[in-house]
């Protein structure tokens, strides 16, 4: 048991409903602080696909630390991850954009200038706005080339230790591509992390703490149930959706303020942490067989991640309407799963 689960023991407060109010709190604060980090010299696409991806991921990472470490049943590690990232790229993203739409041309609000310094203030958010959906493009186009080499390799109905350390490596490979990005983007706005940056990043992990203390409880009492749906035969749906919940607030907080630069990023950059890191780490250690709705998971992923690109490309993001085909997905991915 973890210290922070001791006093919570000690103070007779330990509960299902303590432990999912601490996820819920610790993932707030994180959201809170992540936002200060836009004034600290991280600009909003680099916040979406660097840092909140391992945030948001947190929950992840823990579930297979934890399944491996107690020799656990390996296989619901690719099943939360599939869950995990099919209901990022189809249901949060789907419903904010039903609600709100998730247009990325309406996402810097321009103050009102006169002459030559409003052509410049315009023509200088518009070429920002440029390079924040190029740099969604090329994170879609790497949820697509991921997956597809997911599916390669578990063509043969399991992903084994060569194959874990290939998804590492294409994961290790693009995080230093991505913070080579950040770093040269600072060099050219001339930005620097001031203190208050890396004072934000300590808060965050202390809200990630919490995010571990709490996942580590509740995963265990899932895994104690042994009847009904939520129970051990459900672990990897269950904790799929669960570690979903910080990313749905990102993208409905994100997407109410007009942010879609963020809440797009932070939906897609999470992917990366699940596939290929999670399921790479998961089957460097341990042989992972993968489960029967396996193909019909990663290809929502790469339909999902195709047209999000087309809309960012031709329709300028996501428009209301295209919430529903979203939806109509999410449900026949979630049939598929449970009922196949």
């Amino acid at each position: 048991m973890n210290p922070l689960a001791e006093s919570i023991d000690g103070l007779g407060l330990t509960s299902v409903w303590t432990y999912l109010g601490l996820f819920l709190t610790a993932s707030l604060l994180m959201i809170w602080r992540l936002e200060a980090l836009l004034d600290h010299g991280l600009e909003g696409t680099a916040l979406g696909t660097l840092v909140m991806p391992y945030c948001s991921g947190l929950g992840n990472l823990v579930f297979v630390a934890i399944v491996v470490s107690r020799h656990g049943p390996v296989q619901e590690v690719l099943t939360n991850c599939l869950v995990n990232n099919v209901t990022n790229l189809t249901l949060i993203l789907g419903l904010p954009a039903l609600f709100w739409g998730l247009s990325l041309r309406s996402e810097s609000k321009l103050k009102k200038k006169r002459g030559a310094r409003a052509a410049k203030g315009t023509a200088s958010a518009e070429t920002e706005q440029k390079i924040n959906r190029l740099s969604l493009l090329l994170t879609l186009a790497a949820v697509v080339f991921f997956s597809g080499v997911t599916w390669a390799l578990g063509a043969d109905g399991r992903l084994d230790a060569t194959d874990g350390l290939v998804l590492i490596a294409l994961f290790l490979f693009w995080q230093c591509f991505q913070v080579f990005d950040v770093l040269k983007h600072n060099v050219r706005q001339r930005k620097s992390f001031g203190p208050l940056f890396y004072l934000d990043l300590f808060i965050v992990l202390v809200a990630a703490y919490g995010i571990y203390a709490s996942t580590d409880w509740l995963v265990d009492w899932i895994s104690a149930q042994k009847g009904g749906f939520i129970s051990a035969a459900h672990l990897g749906w269950l904790s799929g959706w669960l570690m979903v919940v910080p990313n749905a607030l990102l993208a409905f907080y994100y997407a109410a303020k007009r942010r879609a630069d963020i809440a797009y990023a932070s939906q897609v950059g999470d992917g990366h942490i699940c596939i290929p890191l999670c399921i790479g780490l998961c089957a460097l250690v341990q042989p992972l067989p993968v489960p029967n709705f396996f193909e019909t998971g990663l290809a929502i992923l790469i339909g999902a991640a195709v047209l999000h690109a087309g809309c960012v490309l031709f329709a300028g993001g996501l428009p209301r309407w295209m919430g529903w085909p979203l939806l109509t997905a999410y449900g026949w991915f979630v049939a598929t799963g449970l009922m196949g």
